[in-house]
């Protein structure tokens, strides 16, 4: 038995574990796999699930290249369980383990339509050059009233008062003091499960939170962002609520996003390469700001995963329109904030909070990567309200796809297969969205056109 076999053994055994949860990340970034009564979990061997279950949309159908993209049996892939993301899952009755997964085809390979896998191979990138990536995510989330018809418009709960939010509070204590009991409870959740949150804000929506991460290491970030998500909506059950991670839920609402800090470390020493360590920045940092402007087009529909991201997307929506970066100016995508030498970074303002975490780590540390690696400059930094000014980013999912295979070094760091995939899943799920006739078409066009 190896010791990461012996660690899970040991642990299962010192928490009295009677099922685990052996999770796996879609494509969604949606928590697919099976539960094992904990006394089989290491005798029965390695969990198997079909290696198609990786690419269902978020309505659950098969995009019409499903069989080019998997092989024609549908056949098994192999699972492993990762040691370090092992968790209780605090909301359970009985004592539940979850442990997250990784995805191997049958002749031991890392399966390459695994987004856990995508990101690990960015990371490898940075690995060879003797760099460690360091990141830090921002997740909104909105908490809206139990709504089980879907053409029914969302609303804000009542908060312990009774009444509902009726102006902006952002950073309100009190608004937050509204949903005390959901906020003690996710703060116990997140201790239970090891996840390395910080603060939380009120934001500027009806019933829109924020948690912060402390900074860490992008694939341990990727599985608590992963983690957190299902924490939250588990929590909001428990007091009749749901919580929401789509970008734009409500019309009369801004969006949600998920907000990427990122530097970059020497692995050797820890020493920052984005700080001259006399209060200036390298060109090294300026290089892979320019590298988040000039992939970013490219990597767009990795922010911006669903038809409803782009309405976040969009003119005086407090949400980036153009490639402009800035220093503390939040009106950029790119925002340079305010830091000591050895905490210098970037903040990664398009990702919206509907995103899978593993593809926007992926996307936003490959793009900086690049851009180090082909010694790209940045346009000047922006001074003033860049979201004010022309759009520039694609408005809908469709057209960013058709950028997602633009560039030969996306490719070979993605993989084709997986970029294929990922462009035939989502283009599927575009064309259901667009048969759908909305409300707005039949009030203005019915009789007037």
């Amino acid at each position: 038995m190896d010791s990461d076999t012996q660690a899970i053994k040991d642990w299962l055994q010192e928490h009295g574990i009677s099922e685990v949860e052996c999770l796996v990340p879609d494509i969604t970034g949606n928590a697919r796999g099976k539960f094992v009564p904990g006394s089989q979990f290491l005798s029965r061997g390695e969990p198997r699930l079909p290696e198609g279950i990786l690419i269902q949309s978020v309505t659950g159908e098969y995009c019409d290249e499903h069989w080019d993209l998997v092989e024609p049996t549908d056949a098994d892939m192999l699972l492993k369980p990762d040691v370090n993301t092992m968790r209780l899952v605090p909301w359970a009755r009985e004592p539940t383990a979850q442990i997250i997964h990784d995805c191997y085809t049958q002749s031991g390979e890392p399966h390459p339509l695994s987004t856990r896998n995508v990101l690990r191979r960015v990371l490898a990138l940075y690995a060879e050059q003797g760099l460690q990536p360091v990141v830090a995510p921002e997740v909104e989330f909105f908490l809206v009233a139990k709504n089980a018809d879907p053409d029914n418009e969302l609303c804000a709960p009542s908060g312990r008062s009774g009444r509902l939010e009726s102006s902006r509070r952002s950073y309100s204590i009190d608004a937050v003091a509204e949903f005390e009991d959901f906020v003690e409870d996710i703060y116990d959740y997140a201790q239970a499960q090891n996840l390395q949150v910080g603060s939380l804000i009120h934001e500027d929506g009806a019933a829109q939170m924020e948690m912060n991460f402390e900074h860490g290491d992008a694939m341990s970030l990727a599985d608590q962002v992963f983690v957190f998500k299902r924490t939250v909506r588990e929590t909001a059950h428990k007091y009749g609520m749901y919580a929401t991670f789509m970008a734009k839920p409500m019309q009369r609402e801004c969006g949600s996003a998920l907000h990427i800090h990122q530097s970059v470390l020497r692995a050797a020493t820890g020493e920052s390469i984005f700080s001259d360590g006399k209060g200036g920045y390298t060109d090294t940092f300026m290089s892979y700001i320019a590298g988040l402007q000039h992939y970013t087009p490219q990597l767009i529909s990795l922010y911006a995963p669903n038809v409803n991201s782009y309405r976040r997307l969009a003119p005086e929506v407090a949400a980036p329109i153009n490639l402009a970066w800035g220093f503390d100016n939040r009106t950029t995508g790119f925002r340079v904030p305010p830091s000591r030498p050895d905490a210098v970074r970037v903040e990664n303002r398009f990702p919206g909070a509907d995103v899978n975490p593993y593809l926007a780590f992926a996307a936003t540390l490959a793009s900086g990567y690049l851009g180090m690696q082909q010694k790209l400059v940045p346009t000047e930094p922006h001074r003033g309200t860049a979201n004010t000014e022309n759009v520039e980013v694609v408005r809908t999912l469709e057209e960013g796809l058709r950028h997602l295979q633009d560039s030969s070094e996306v490719r070979a760091i993605f993989g084709e297969r997986f970029l294929r995939a990922y462009c035939a899943v989502k283009r599927q799920e575009f064309e259901e969205f667009n048969r759908v006739i909305s409300s707005w078409e039949r009030e203005h066009l019915l009789l007037q056109v």
